[in-house]
């Protein structure tokens, strides 16, 4: 597997870790806006607003908290540790085009797609539909300059001690 500094790297490849990672994110976010949501759907019960519930108000004002709260997770993780969670635990990298590190605007522009799934799902097929400079890159990955890259074997906690002297 080519970590994305010098030769071609396999481009299946890539986008299965990503999906898998941004489904790993996915879970996580799905626990903390499902323990969110409990919170404020219980306090609107105890309070007797319980027919907002039903409403489709409650639906699309929780999708968009939830998409706002994804932009917020990505972005600052993007930002401190080169990526989420799940980027870490598939082995893979946000950085700039050039190879620094991404700042704050950056992996703001390259998560906004994030506010809502069909966004999201546009922004990856364009990006992988009509690749530029780097098939790595979604669409707002160009936008912003950024890219992921392979920064280590996927699941891998630690690099691999080294292999024992020979014997003689």
């Amino acid at each position: 597997m080519s970590t994305g500094t010098g030769s071609q790297p396999d481009m299946t490849n890539h986008w299965i870790l990503r999906i898998v990672a941004l489904v790993i994110d996915s879970i996580i976010m799905g626990i903390i806006a499902g323990i969110i949501a409990f919170s404020v759907l219980f306090s609107i019960f105890l309070g007797g607003g319980f027919l907002f519930l039903y409403g489709f108000g409650y639906f699309f004002v929780l999708t968009f908290a939830i998409g706002i709260l994804e932009l917020i997770y990505f972005t600052i993780l993007d930002v401190i540790w080169g990526g989420t969670l799940g980027k870490r635990i598939m082995g893979l990298q946000v950085q700039m085009v050039n190879g620094g590190k991404v700042t704050f605007d950056k992996s703001f522009i390259r998560n906004i797609s994030k506010i809502w799934g069909l966004f999201l799902l546009l922004d990856w097929i364009i990006g992988i539909a009509t690749p530029g400079k780097d098939p790595r890159q979604k669409y707002t990955d160009r936008i912003a300059g950024t890219t992921i890259v392979q920064a280590k074997q996927a699941f891998a906690a630690v690099s691999p001690p080294p292999p024992p002297p020979p014997s003689a």
